[in-house]
């Protein structure tokens, strides 16, 4: 029997609640990016902590919006270690992006390398996480919609890196986060809308939904303290106004005594790294 499914058990708070997760995300990995980009001496430990803010934005995006999914006459259950595991997934794959483009620029070829091996890495996390729910029946998927689902998460992963290392300014960061975050979320309803479920007995798990989201919010309470860390980290960051403006603006301004004077020379960009 074909199962009724519903992604959206709790209204709107799960889908709205979910994108805000993957702005955070998005949002927090661009600000550290432009960082690694200012401060070579220090890149990759900014690239690290970008990796980890997008991958856990993602992550509790997919697991939030889980919240809102049900299964109708069945309870539905999570397997603790493929979650997890599903979270490494994501930070891992995110690293590999990020220090591609952090390292070796934004070129076309290699922000089509990043952007292809993070998005599938993604579209991995998203059903690797599906993998592990556990109720009475088995789960199905439409072959087109799970296909479109990894075309967006491909397409997404590349916009987001070129972002990364294309924009500084705080508000255009800013509106790339909300443009990704539409970007990661309808990701992952896409491939959500190609589930059906079909159920093979009556449900013999004793799990109240009660217990279920207990369990799904104590999985996110670390990922989204290290989001709070991160943002702390970026608030806090004195660069963290800096724009396209200041990245070629001479560090001292000479006085202007004459044509042959250290004003009239041609200065050397601030940027650490060519693309």
């Amino acid at each position: 029997m074909t199962a009724t499914v519903s992604n959206f058990h709790y209204g709107a708070v799960t889908p709205v609640a979910s994108y805000l997760m993957a702005c955070l995300g998005a949002a927090l990995g661009l600000r550290c990016t432009t960082r690694s980009l200012r401060r070579p001496h220090r890149r990759a430990g900014w690239l690290a902590l970008g990796a980890v803010s997008i991958g856990c934005g993602i992550w509790t995006m997919h697991f939030i919006a889980m919240i809102g999914f049900s299964v109708q006459d069945a309870l539905v259950t999570y397997d603790p270690v493929k979650t997890l595991l599903s979270l490494a997934v994501a930070i891992a794959v995110v690293a590999i992006g990020v220090f591609l483009v952090g390292y070796r620029g934004g070129s076309p070829v290699n922000l089509g390398v990043a952007g292809t091996v993070t998005g599938l890495g993604v579209a991995a996390m998203h059903y690797l996480g599906m993998a592990a729910i556990q109720t009475n029946g088995g789960l199905h998927y439409d072959a087109l919609t799970v296909a479109l689902s990894v075309v967006i998460a491909v397409a997404a992963a590349t916009a987001a890196l070129w972002a990364a290392v294309s924009i500084h300014k705080l508000w255009a960061s800013l509106g790339a986060s909300l443009v990704m975050g539409v970007a990661v979320t309808g990701m992952h309803y896409t491939g959500m809308a190609a589930v059906s479920v079909h159920l093979t007995g009556q449900s013999a798990v004793s799990q109240s939904p009660t217990s279920l989201m207990s369990f799904l919010l104590a999985m996110l309470a670390g990922p989204l303290t290290v989001l709070l860390i991160a943002g702390a980290i970026v608030m806090f960051d004195p660069d963290m106004m800096l724009g396209d403006e200041d990245w070629d603006r001479p560090a001292y301004t000479p006085r202007d005594t004459g044509a042959g004077s250290p004003a009239h020379q041609p200065s050397q960009s601030s940027r650490p790294y060519n693309s």
